[in-house]
Order: C-alpha cells, then structure tokens, then sequence
C-alpha cells in the first residue's frame, strides 16, 4: 500500500487522538476539530488527552500528523473520513444525541462522495444503515472501538478485535490499514453488517457495566455480613469462565461509555424482555446509595473527595460515579465537601470547595473518599474510604 494516504480523522477526543496517531505513523493524517486549542496542541505534538503512549509517540515518532479547522480541505483530499465525534446520551429522549454524525455526513458527501467514511461514534443500533439509505451509498460503515481511558492508543496498537460493520473493497482496505500500523499481529477480524458491528459495541460495553455491578453488589453482600470482600472474590474468580480480571470493587461503572451504552441499549430493546440489561442501571445507582450510607455512619462533619476522575492516569471525570456520591451527601446533610482535583482550576465545583494543595486538604479532611488508592493519600489510610481492593483500575 502507498504510504501517503491520506486519511481524516473528525475529533481529537479518546477515539480521535489515539486513532490519529496511529494511522499516521503509516499515512498521512489531518484531524479536523472545531476546537482551535485543539487544533494548536496537535500541531504543537501535544496531546489533547491523558494518555503516556500517546505523549511518546508525538515526542519521539516520526508522524505525519497535522490537525486543522478548515473541513472543507481535509474533506476533499481524503481516502478515508473517520468520524470520531462525542454522541452525548439525551436523557429526554432516551437516545444518543447522532446530530454531528449526521451532520458530517451530509457535508462529506456534498465536498468527496469518493472517500470511505467510517463511523466510530457509538450509534444506536441501525443509525448506520438508515444513514445510507439516506445518502443512497454504502460507502458509510461503523467500526467501533474498545478502548481505555489512558490506554487509548495501546489498546490501538495492541487491540483485542478490529471489527468493521461494512464489506466492501474500501472497508477491507480500512481494515489492512488499522492492522499495518498496529503492533500486534494475527489481530481477529470481523466483517459483519453495520447493525451486527453497533450490537457488538453497545452489548460489549454492558457487558462490562454488568461485571462492575457483578462485584459491587458482592462486595455489597460482604459489607452487611461483615466478610472479606478479597478472599470471596479470589475464590469466585479462579473459576477460568468467569476469570481473575476486571474484578475491583468501585464507587460504581461510569466514565464516557458505559453509563450511556448501557442505557441505550435498553432503549434499543424497544418492547423486548431485557430484564437482567434493565437491572444494571438500578443496581448502579443503588450502590452509591449503599456507600453513602456507609459514610454517614460515620458521622463526619467534613468530607474529602479525593479525585473525581474515574480512575489513574485519567483526565475524565464525566459520568463519573464519585459525582454521584457528592450529589447524595449534599442532598440530606450539613457536611462540609472538600474537593482535591487537579483538573479542576476553578475554586468551586458543584457548590464544593476545591483545594489545590493536597496537604491542606488531608489536614481539613475527617474522611478521605476514593475510589482508587494512590500514593498521594498513603500517608493518611486510617481516614480514607474506598472499596479499592486490588490497587487496579
């Protein structure tokens, strides 16, 4: 294959910038993004999200990479059009907000109706399918991605299965082209229709949603009969079918993906008996009540949030279940909330204090909640609160 083709990737979030970096190592990459800071960073070989590989690959790699604002140039020239942009979960309608998609789409076509456009935004199952009935083509596929947060490009490099929710020639050479410039080899791939590949991303993600509540409500079990969560779990898990992973007891599932996947999924179900997929939002937010009513037993009279984001080596802190947590004992109680966030550079959050200086804010703290030990907190374990067995995100 020609090393220079070109490629297009829309948004530099988790998916873009780790997706970006990867294919151009390869390939000539431009990734458009409204956000100018954006923009500047990449050109700059700065990475818009916390991920270490990514930092290295930009510092160290000879990439052809550059970002922009200008759609209608990075349109044009392309191959490949990859759309990487947030589909926000509506609560009012109980569906993914598809707008950009769709808006993107029609404006591909009217500039290069030649190039691939590769959906990976997480789709209700069938958006792909009505999107090229719309256009008339079927040069529109899904191809959905499982990455971590903080891991995105070594789950690139390294990934699990390529899936690709189209069959043509150009979908077939998409998916060459992810293999080429992946490290491991023999990757599984799957070339299956864009229904089938939208299933697979939103059953996998709550899949995952439902292991986290799996061991939260054993570890639930364990606190009321006053068991040891770690040896029933290291028991439960040397069964091979179930496995010694993913396992950690949290605060609960949250982060970008699995709050909004799982509930779309159940909308997707329509009228369809998903009892046990329905259970799992209500186990997650019972689970937040469970913990803060642990903490309130307590009886402090100022709490400490250590870190709102979901886990190390993270910078998100959307969905995350410790917001959940903060909600609650706001809602019923006088106490004082301490928030140590250095994401955060404002001097307030959610009607809480933010402190910046992590001993000042040890010293303040009666209790310390968070959802993952660090180093940073060793030093005053007798106060913290989490339900972090492993030290594992």
């Amino acid at each position: 294959m020609d090393k220079n083709i070109k490629i297009t990737v829309v948004g530099s979030g988790y998916v873009g910038m780790s997706l970006s970096v990867l294919l151009s190592t390869k390939n000539d990459v431009t990734v458009l993004d409204i956000d100018e800071s954006r923009v500047k960073k990449i050109n700059k070989k700065i990475s818009t999200i916390a991920d270490v590989d990514i930092d290295l690959y930009l510092k160290e790699k000879n990439l052809s990479l550059l970002a922009t604002t200008k759609a209608k140039k990075a349109f044009s020239e392309a191959k490949f059009i990859v759309i990487a942009t947030p589909t926000n979960y509506n609560h009012k309608t109980n569906y993914f907000d598809t707008s950009s998609v769709d808006q993107l789409t029609n404006d591909i076509l009217k500039v290069n109706s030649n190039a691939l456009i590769i959906i990976k935004s997480t789709l209700p199952i069938g958006h792909t399918e009505q999107l090229q009935k719309k256009h008339g083509t079927k040069s529109i596929i899904f191809s959905p991605e499982f990455l971590r947060e903080g891991r995105a490009l070594w789950d690139n490099l390294y990934p699990s299965r390529i899936i690709i929710g189209g069959n043509c020639n150009l979908s077939k050479e998409f998916a060459s082209l992810l293999k080429k410039c992946a490290l491991k080899s023999d990757i599984e791939t799957l070339f299956i229709g864009s229904k089938e590949a939208e299933s697979v991303k939103l059953f996998a993600n709550t899949y995952l949603s439902m292991r986290v509540s799996f061991f939260n409500e054993l570890d639930n079990f364990c606190i009321n009969n006053n068991l040891n969560t770690k040896d029933v779990i290291d028991g439960v898990c040397l069964d091979e079918r179930i496995g010694d992973y993913y396992n950690n007891p949290s605060f609960g599932y949250g982060g970008y993906c699995l709050p909004k996947d799982t509930k779309q999924l159940v909308e997707n179900f329509g009228d369809g008996p998903n009892n046990l997929l329905s259970s799992i939002d209500i186990s997650n937010e019972a689970r937040k009540d469970f913990l803060v009513k642990n903490i309130l037993q307590k009886k402090p009279k100022v709490v400490g949030i250590y870190r709102l984001v979901m886990k190390n080596n993270s910078d998100n802190y959307r969905e995350s279940a410790v917001l959940g947590l903060i909600e609650r004992i706001k809602a019923d109680t006088d106490i004082s909330i301490l928030i140590y966030e250095p994401e955060i550079e404002e001097k307030s959050f959610k009607e809480c204090i933010v402190l910046n200086d992590l001993i000042e804010f040890k010293n303040k703290s009666e209790i310390i909640v968070a959802n993952r030990r660090s180093n940073d907190i060793k030093d005053c374990e007798e106060i913290v609160f989490t339900r972090d067995i492993y030290q594992e995100n």
